[in-house]
């Protein structure tokens, strides 16, 4: 007792009712009193009072020096109002709806500036649900600066900034994005003809995708390589999976995004496949259908990108019906949209100038055409 001569001694009556508390385990004995008490029982401390395991949580709330309110208050917290969320989600679907016809430059600087306005949330504070809506709006915004890079020609960066989409999409595990980054790489694929490097891009994300509006645009990719592989019987298949996905799924509320496919668009992918396979009269009935849908009441064009491959296509029925001077037509309204996907256009203008040097080879107007065709890929 002389050891601890400061502590002071409780009176007998509260010496009492503390060991009757220690007793019934209300409380323990103090650093004081617990050697005392284990020393009088011939033994130590830590055996006669054997420190309780600490709870994982209590120990990573201590560690960070917040009690259980802080503690989860704080994963609530936020930089970022819901407001500022809204605006963005506004924006990046607008950006998505403008893709068929504004300027693919100023399209691409507002898209790349927007992007690294979204990524730069990442560096704040930010809720778990917040965090993953980022990383989302991130990846529609950065799927839509890689198609425009493609179009305007840039494909070296167009495929960078598609991985860096497919990157989002896992890390938020959203199998739409995920879905979209292996279309666009189809796609690219087909327009530099590599026919089985899109069967394999589209393989690489069909099964994840059959639920989502993405799965009809991939089986529709791979409907359009295996036609120009010659496979007719496969050809049915993959679109008659892309048809039965489209079935499936509710219609649309905004046909005019880019990454939302709707019933009309699937014309424009059989529109193609016929073409290839010298189905004539269905290719001119999907070919004229697609520019009936893409143009409004007043006249002006929706969808000019699918309106100028449907005047390829008509293009091509003509000149195999031995009409060069509506071919010849067909093909300059198809290169007078202002709004272009170089690759895209120069591929099927490309396939339709074959069509009409095999069959006119010497004439004036096939020179006509194909100095056009030379002029757009100058651009």
């Amino acid at each position: 007792m002389r050891a601890k001569s400061s502590h002071n001694l409780p009176t007998d009556s509260t010496l009492l009712r503390n060991w009757r508390r220690w007793e019934s385990g209300e409380s323990r004995p103090d650093d004081f009193y617990a050697p005392i008490i284990a020393a009088a029982f011939d033994t130590v401390t830590a055996a006669f009072f054997p420190k309780a395991r600490p709870n994982r949580d209590d120990e990573l709330l201590s560690a960070t020096g917040m009690d259980t309110l802080e503690f989860i208050g704080r994963l609530r917290m936020s930089d970022v109002s819901a407001a500022t969320l809204d605006a963005i989600r506004i924006t990046a679907e607008r950006l998505c709806c403008e893709y068929p016809i504004a300027d693919p430059h100023e399209l691409h600087t507002e898209g790349t500036a927007w992007l690294r306005r979204i990524t730069s949330l990442l560096d704040g504070r930010l809720t778990l649900s917040q965090h993953r809506e980022i990383l989302v709006l991130a990846g529609w915004v950065a799927l839509l600066v890689g198609c425009v890079d493609y179009d305007i020609g840039r494909r070296t960066t167009a495929e960078a900034t598609r991985r860096a989409a497919h990157s989002l999409g896992l890390e938020a595990e959203n199998p739409e994005i995920t879905g979209w980054a292996a279309e666009m790489a189809a796609w690219f694929a087909l327009t530099q003809g590599n026919y089985r490097g899109a069967i394999e891009a589209v393989d690489s994300a069909i099964d994840t995708s059959r639920q989502l509006g993405v799965g009809v645009q991939l089986s529709a990719q791979r409907a359009k390589a295996l036609a120009r592989l010659g496979e007719r019987k496969e050809v049915e298949n993959a679109l008659g999976e892309g048809r039965a996905i489209l079935e499936r799924l509710d219609h649309p509320a905004n046909l005019d995004n880019h990454f939302v496919v709707d019933p009309q668009k699937f014309d424009f992918y059989a529109m193609d496949c016929c073409r290839v396979a010298g189905e004539d009269r269905l290719a001119e009935s999907y070919a004229r259908e697609v520019i009936r849908n893409s143009t409004r009441a007043d006249g002006t064009v929706r969808n000019p990108m699918r309106v100028s491959e449907a005047h390829l296509t008509l293009a091509v029925v003509a000149v195999r019906n031995r009409d060069l001077e509506l071919a010849v037509d067909e093909g300059m309204r198809a290169f007078a949209g202002k709004r272009r996907s170089l690759p895209s256009l120069m591929w099927i203008a490309g396939e339709t100038a074959r069509e009409i040097i095999e069959r006119f080879p010497g004439d004036p107007r096939t020179r006509i055409y194909l100095d056009q065709l030379r002029s757009l890929s100058a651009e």
